[in-house]
Parts: C-alpha cells; structure tokens; sequence
C-alpha cells in the first residue's frame, strides 16, 4: 500500500502541475476567445469536473473499490451534468451539450452493436496455446478490427484468446491484446477506429486512411508482435493461479464457430455505417438551425445549419436488441455473455463526453490563436493529439485536433469540399498532418483504459473470468510507458521526424 500511495502522489503531482501549467497557459486566451456562437467564453476551472472524473477513474478501483464499483454512474452523471449544466445556463450555450450529445450518440450506437453482436458469436480453438499462435491470433485481430471495429474484433476474440490460454493466462496477454486489436489494429479505415469514422463523416475520402496509414501500421503491428512473441515465451513456464492447476485435457486441434449468423448482423451494423445524412441526401437528419431543430434532409438544409444523424444509430441500436434475442443461446452461455462491460463504458463515457468540453474548446482556441497555429506542425500535431488520445477519448480528441490544423490554414472543418483538399495535399504539409492526427489518435487510445472505448470493455471481461488486471496507474506504468511508447516514439522518428520516408510514401500511392 505504501508503494501504491507513492505512485498515486507522483501521478497526482504530475497531473496537478500539467493542469496548472495549462491553465496558465489558456488564461490570457480564455479571456478573449469567445464560444462559438458568440456565446461567453469558457472559464479555465470548468476542466476541474473532467480532471476529477480521471482522477476518480485511475484510483477508484484502487483505494475505494466498492464505493467506485456501486456508485460510479452517479458520478459521472453529476460531473457531467455541472458541466452540461453551466454550459446552458451559465453560458447560455445549448451548441456544445448538443454536438456531444449526438457523438456519445453515435459513440454508443456503434460501440453497443459491435458489443452485442459480436457476443453471440462463440469461436471454439481447441489448440495447445504456443507463443507463435497467439501472435497469429493478435496479427488477425489486427487485421479484423478494419473489417468490423476494434469493438467487433476486441469482442469476438477476446474470450477465445482467454480460453485458449486459459492454463497458463497472465495479465500482459491481454495488455497485448488491447494494445493490438483493441486499438492499433484499427488505423486502416474509417470502420476501424470511432477517431477515423468521425473524420469520415466530417469528409475524409474512405480509402485515405488505408493507403497513407498502411507503413505505420505495418510497422507497429510487427514491433509488438515481436515484443509480445518474446514475452510469451518467457512466460510460457508461467501457470495461471486459478485455471492453471487443472489437468490438461487433450486438444483436438479443431476450430468451431456457433453462432455464426450474427456475423450478417455485423454486416449490417457496416453497412449502417455509410447511412451518413449530410452524404446521401435521401436519408433525413436531425436540423438544428440555431435553437430551432426539425427533421429534413440535407439537400433541403438552410445555409449555416448543421445536420445530425439519427437513421444510422437506430438501426444500429435494433441490431442490438434482434442479434441478442435471436442469438445461439450455446454461444451467449459459452462467452458468458452479459451487458456489465457495455454498461460500465456507457455511463464512464456520459461522463467523459459530458465533462470533456471545456477542455477540448481550450486547446481549440488555443490552436486557432496566432500563438497556437506558429506551433502547429505534424510533429506537435502527432505529440498533442496522442496525449490527449489517451486521458481523452480519442475521437473527439481527433476532430479538434483537425479543426485547429485546418484552421491554422484558414480553412473549415465543417465543409467537406475543403477537409477533402486537406486529405488530398490542397494546404502545405495537410497530408502529413492529417497522417499524424490519425495515427495518434488510433496508436495512443492504448495508452490508458480510457483511451478507446474497448479498452475498458475487454479489461471488464478479463476481470470477470478471473485475471487480476492491472489498475489504472499499473497499466500505464508496467506496460504503456515502458512498451508501447517505446514503439510510438520509433514510429514517429522513423515516419514523422524522419519525414523523407513518409513524404516518398505518399509520392508513390500518389
């Protein structure tokens, strides 16, 4: 306990000292820097509900356990609603609570189908674990989580990787696995990552993030699938505490899949993800119009009004409810399957986009002052974006970061014409820049717990079977800090800093 209460000191400390430095930082800007919508400007202490949530986030499951564990969607739902609350009738700003209630939206849409869907679904590896394996399980996973979300592929791997290992399980089998199909996996499109699917949205062209992601990714994927090979190998002499005195049974060496018609609804939930309104112009929206909201289309829209989906998360949301009550029932019992990890994120997360507003219009306004853009490049981009990628969640942390770059060059985030020239090199240096933005966004969410939504999922289920799992602070400074930055600090030496191999790169794919 002392060591721990020395930990929590330096991690507060730090976390006191970066605050105070940013506030500082902020103060002279939040003094002129208006609210869009020409409403009052954000005081620097409205950020004190978001550092509390993060704070009682890392040490709640440490120091206070049961109090955290029953009590923790109060909190979040009272820190967010300070927010929220001061935001409408202290600011007289309905703009900001609105757009973030329509991305946690289209954030738990998402997140709850992929979630729901993909437990229904039951893969069965009767093999011996081996070291090898389980990278060509990770590699998979990586690939996969293009294909239904780190999400889908964290949901529909995470329980056969755990059986598989079950004898000899140890926390850093899943660290792993939530370093590489939780997150990094999904840098290659839009479907991904929820960062790259709200660039997609806002513009980016689909297949952008594949061909200008593809050498990160690559390389990353490969330097912790190397690192994860060694460990296991060392730990293969390791048995787990609770499983790993059973007598082993013999392995058929078959891999069975029950439940495998839930895969057509995660068919459906992609297919839903391109039912975009502000895009296909026969799908109707939600319109707000300064204060007054209704429901048309965008062809129809007023000039300045912004449209927000609706179609897409319904559908989203019955995918939800039809794949859980039609599903295998062998396979709902076999993952041991129930909705505490989709609860735990969805009330974490009301309280993280709830709370995270100020924060985020701080660095936005700071990017769009003459002081900010001078320090805008691709290197600052990929540092700004991958710190706050990884205390915030990653997608909203991506599109302010794109909207300060954009507006750095004096152009518009809100206009798809011009985020379509950012994507295709219409600014100097926005191909790099966006590369920057998306790999950070993508590669950091790993860094802690709350960085991407399936971090907190898949560390919910491990702990449900029985591995004991680091705590906040433990997964940052056993693993994050001394693995995974490593490798994010050589992709950014060798493809942002070195930027001659990035800038060949794009040259080639044109």
């Amino acid at each position: 306990m002392k060591k721990q209460l020395i930990i929590l000191t330096m991690v507060l400390g730090a976390l006191m000292v970066s605050t105070g430095a940013s506030w500082a930082a902020t103060s002279a800007i939040t003094s002129v820097t208006e609210v869009a919508g020409g409403h009052g400007s954000v005081p620097s202490w409205l950020v004190i509900p978001f550092a509390t949530l993060l704070i009682m986030i890392a040490t709640g499951p440490l120091f206070y356990e049961k109090f955290w564990h029953h009590h923790y969607p109060k909190v979040a739902i009272i820190l967010a609603t300070v927010v929220v609350g001061y935001y409408i009738f202290g600011l007289h700003n309905t703009h900001g609570p609105i757009h973030a209630f329509f991305e946690y939206f289209q954030f738990i849409a998402l997140l709850s189908s992929l979630y729901i869907a993909s437990g229904g679904i039951m893969i069965k590896i009767d093999k011996k674990s081996a070291p090898m394996l389980n990278v060509i399980i990770l590699v998979i996973g990586a690939v996969i989580s293009n294909i239904i979300g780190t999400t889908g592929a964290s949901m529909l791997l995470i329980r056969p990787f755990i059986r598989l290992n079950k004898e000899r399980i140890q926390p850093y089998h899943i660290v792993f696995f939530i370093f590489m199909v939780s997150n990094l996996g999904g840098a290659l499109t839009p479907i991904g990552d929820p960062p790259l699917f709200l660039g997609f949205l806002k513009g980016v062209p689909f297949e952008w993030t594949l061909s200008h992601s593809l050498p990160m990714w690559i390389f990353a994927i490969a330097m912790l699938a190397v690192i994860f090979y060694f460990y296991d190998k060392k730990g293969l002499t390791k048995k787990n505490p609770i499983f790993g005195m059973e007598k082993p049974k013999e392995r058929s060496g078959k891999i069975e899949i029950v439940g495998a018609k839930n895969f057509a609804w995660l068919v459906v939930v992609i297919i839903a993800v391109f039912i975009d309104p502000a895009k296909l112009n026969w799908v109707p929206g939600i319109i707000q119009e300064h204060e007054h909201f209704s429901i048309g289309f965008a062809s129809n829209m007023p000039e300045g009004a912004t449209i927000f989906s609706f179609v897409r998360e319904l559908i989203m949301f019955a995918v939800a409810y039809l794949s859980f009550k039609l599903a295998d029932e062998k396979a709902i019992k076999g993952n041991d399957f129930n909705f505490e990890p989709i609860r735990e994120v969805a009330f974490i997360f009301i309280g993280i986009f709830g709370t995270m507003m100020p924060a985020l219009e701080l660095v936005a306004g700071f990017a769009a002052s003459p002081e900010g853009a001078a320090l805008i490049n691709h290197n600052t981009l990929y540092w700004g974006t991958g710190v706050l990628s990884g205390i915030l969640d990653n997608a909203p942390t991506y599109l302010n970061f794109l909207t300060a770059a954009m507006a750095s060059k004096s152009a518009d985030i809100n206009s798809v014409a011009e985020v379509v020239s950012f994507a295709n090199g219409g600014y100097a240096n926005s191909v790099l820049e966006l590369q920057a933005i998306s790999i950070a966004a993508v590669f950091f969410g790993a860094m802690t717990y709350i960085g991407n939504g399936p971090n907190f999922m898949v560390k919910s289920i491990a702990e449900q079977t029985g591995i004991e799992m680091p705590s906040f602070f433990g997964y940052i400074l056993r693993y994050s800090l001394p693995i995974l930055l490593g490798v994010l600090v050589a992709v950014w030496a060798l493809f942002f800093l070195n930027e001659g191999l990035t800038q060949a790169w794009n040259a080639l794919i044109g």
